[in-house]
């Protein structure tokens, strides 16, 4: 069941911005996003970026000591979102960036909540052409473990993300 809401601009245009690797220079690639959370607007018609809640890739080192303990620490643990995020990983033969979709439903969220973002996912999913990975959380002790995340994205090939051994 569609909810009829709708996917704002600036979404498509993060998820773009996101997924297009062209060679920048080192400003533009500190300006990348490397996680950004997504909400419903307060009239609950739109998809739109939740400014304040994201990683840059100049954050990294400065700001940011861990991009995914802080990437999960934007999570709210009580309302759903819905979040893209740049995951950096090794397998035994290669490094590798993939782009995970998220869509975080912690048990702790209203029912509406859950019951709109739930019935929203297909609309902000076909904006998202090309992400190979989803993953729905439903709460913190499924996401705080990097592993996991590991897990999606490789199986027991993965060795590391964010050169933090697995």
């Amino acid at each position: 069941m569609a909810s009829g809401v709708t996917v704002n601009d600036e979404v498509i245009k993060v998820f773009n911005d996101m997924k297009v690797r062209k060679s920048s220079t080192p400003e533009e690639i500190k300006k990348r996003k490397k996680a950004v959370l997504f909400c419903l607007s307060d009239d609950k018609k739109q998809i739109i970026v939740e400014e304040t809640k994201q990683i840059l890739v100049g954050d990294i080192g400065d700001t940011v000591e861990d991009p995914y303990t802080s990437f999960v620490k934007l999570l709210p643990l009580n309302d759903c979102r819905y979040a893209l995020y740049d995951a950096t990983y090794e397998t035994k033969e290669s490094k590798k960036e993939d782009l995970v979709f998220i869509f975080w439903a912690p048990e702790s969220a209203p029912l509406k909540s859950k019951m709109i973002y739930a019935s929203s996912k297909d609309a902000i999913k076909k904006k998202f052409t090309g992400i190979k990975h989803e993953w729905q959380v439903n709460g913190l002790d499924d996401i705080k473990d990097r592993s996991t995340l590991g897990e999606k994205l490789g199986g027991n090939v993965v060795v590391s993300l964010e050169g933090k051994p697995l």
